[in-house]
């Protein structure tokens, strides 16, 4: 979990002209504005990861980098997740009791809801998932909280010829779907990470996902290919267009975002990932 807070008081002085306070209008304290919070529900590609799993990163965890010091990140991505075993799990239930109005929650599953095969996690693209998925948009709404639908990250995938091409078949279209139905913000990160790995191409997008030679880093000796998860730049870049589409977010930080390289160790992870304590 980011946290940076920064005190917020405003005095609210009835007939203050020029500094003098008449006697008949005491100075009085106003109320103290609650730092926004913003609450993450998904999967491995969100998640925020543990100092045993360095470089590995999640566009979660990254957030609060283009993101004002008084806005709080509560990254409850869960790797594995779908929308359906993250409700199951009681993990929607946790953020619910915690989100309070003003908030706001990012929702964004499609990964783990396509392993239509496992019972415990797959949903299909046009009955259960939106199921599931209005269950997050009704809870942070009860809260007076703002949901925002994040369609899933793409996955590094490529022809012989270098031509990017999608993975995640009808999901994506069923949450832009749900997102118009139930007149909520949507990011489409599925089309947004698609249009980024299409301009980097096959070799560009290798040091975004986790691509690493034998001897890189302690935690993986052998090296690794996985053209699904993130290292520390990745995450960052993923996280970055996630904010500069997200005109809902609270505190965005124009500055960050206007900022061209940001280096890998603006990341911090923790000795266990927070998601599975």
């Amino acid at each position: 979990m980011q946290i940076n807070r920064r005190t917020l008081l405003r005095a609210g002085v009835g007939g203050t002209i020029a500094g003098i306070i008449p006697t008949a209008a005491p100075a009085l304290a106003g109320p103290r504005r609650r730092r926004p919070t913003i609450f993450v529900a998904g999967d491995s590609t969100a998640a925020t990861y543990a100092v045993a799993d360095h470089p590995r990163a999640g566009w979660g965890q990254a957030l609060h980098v283009f993101l004002r010091h008084d806005v709080t990140v509560v990254n409850e991505a869960l790797s594995g997740a779908s929308s359906k075993s993250f409700f199951d799990l009681g993990r929607l239930d946790r953020i619910l009791a915690a989100i309070r109005p003003g908030d706001v929650l990012l929702v964004s599953f499609g990964h783990n809801d396509e392993k239509v095969t496992d019972p415990a996690r797959g949903t299909d693209p046009w009955t259960t998932f939106p199921e599931y998925l209005r269950r997050y948009l009704d809870g942070a709404r009860r809260a007076r909280a703002t949901p925002i639908l994040v369609t899933p990250v793409e996955r590094r995938r490529f022809t012989a010829d270098g031509t990017p091409y999608l993975s995640h078949g009808e999901y994506p279209d069923a949450m832009r779907a749900l997102a118009a139905s139930t007149r909520t913000p949507l990011i489409d990160l599925t089309a947004l990470s698609f249009d980024l790995w299409g301009r980097l191409g096959p070799e560009g997008t290798k040091d975004h996902f986790l691509h690493l030679d034998a001897g890189a880093s302690p935690n993986h000796p052998d090296g690794v290919v996985d053209n699904t998860h993130f290292q520390a730049h990745g995450a960052i870049e993923l996280a970055r267009v996630v904010v500069a589409a997200g005109r809902g977010l609270p505190g965005r930080d124009g500055r960050a975002l206007r900022r061209t390289s940001i280096p890998d160790d603006v990341l911090t992870w923790p000795v266990t990932r927070p998601a599975e304590s």
